[in-house]
């Protein structure tokens, strides 16, 4: 029988643990199990993450790394639903398109964009743990997939329009069934379980099972790491505690009621998240919270 070793979560991981160069093994191993590519990590780049928010501080992170074929790989964590969430997707990879081409540079010399989303929620209606999005041209009427010309080929060395186009990776984490049938599954079983078997052969895991055990971390470090585990449970059972009285109440139907239990909640969140964050939460005015401030 395989023996396991509990790991920090892989969102502490991102934030604490892996921005160092020695350690971008780890996450080109779970790049290339994914990509089907043997992934070399250059640098990372300046990102959202660096930028927290009261609650973003817990619900989600992110990384903007730039491979060895001068791609950008933009891998994020999120542990709360929502519902514009494939819009969000598509305005990182927009955004990382224009800050990453120079003025007056030709629209050939675009960075190909590659978004990774490590998902801690259902998104969408699929019964598959994975998902990949690329965007492909067909014939309306013959059905034929259009290919590069021969001279875009020699010049992108690329095939397909696809092949410059961002893709997408969805990997609904709570949808995967804890059964690791390939390297890639145990991936996904790690950023479930923050736990690794010692019997699993993916690329990094190896590495990944010795740095960021929590036997590992010095008292300090680990007495940070489980009150950062504390906070995000107290967190995500503020969000769901907004969204089951916000239900609640409109289940209730009565505006003043509604009303009335929005603003207890903002009430007591007051010390916990930012004005905005609030706003997004309850649905009040940004002007209402400030005076409950006062």
């Amino acid at each position: 029988m395989s023996k396991s070793r509990k790991t920090v979560s892989l969102d502490w991981a991102i934030k604490k643990l892996l921005r160092s160069k020695a350690d971008f093994v780890i996450l080109e191993g779970f790049l290339s199990e994914l990509l089907y590519d043997d992934i070399n990590i250059v640098e990372l780049l300046e990102s959202e993450s660096n930028k927290e928010r009261a609650f973003d501080k817990f619900n989600r992170v992110d990384l903007k790394i730039k491979n060895s074929k001068e791609e950008i790989i933009i891998l994020e964590l999120q542990f709360d639903y929502e519902y514009d969430y494939f819009q969000r997707i598509l305005y990182g990879t927009s955004k990382v398109l224009t800050e990453h081409i120079k003025v007056g540079s030709d629209y050939g010399e675009l960075v190909k964009v590659i978004s990774v989303n490590i998902l801690y929620f259902d998104i969408g209606l699929g019964e598959d743990y994975i998902y990949h999005g690329t965007t492909q041209f067909y014939g309306i009427h013959n059905h034929e997939q259009l290919k590069l010309s021969a001279k875009q080929q020699k010049l992108f060395n690329k095939k397909f329009p696809a092949e410059l186009y961002p893709e997408y990776y969805l990997i609904k984490v709570n949808g995967f069934n804890d059964i690791a049938k390939n390297t890639l599954d145990e991936w996904v079983y790690f950023f479930k379980n923050s736990e690794i078997k010692d019997n699993f052969t993916a690329k990094g895991l190896k590495e990944a099972y010795e740095t960021l055990a929590v036997l590992n971390l010095p008292d300090d470090e680990r007495a940070i790491y489980d009150r950062y585990e504390e906070d995000k449970r107290y967190a995500q059972s503020l969000a769901n505690t907004i969204k089951y009285d916000l239900e609640f109440a409109k289940e209730d139907g009565l505006r003043i009621g509604i009303e009335k239990g929005k603003l207890e909640i903002a009430k007591n969140l007051l010390d916990l998240l930012d004005d905005e964050t609030i706003s997004q939460k309850t649905g009040l005015p940004i002007e209402e919270i400030k005076r409950l401030r006062e």
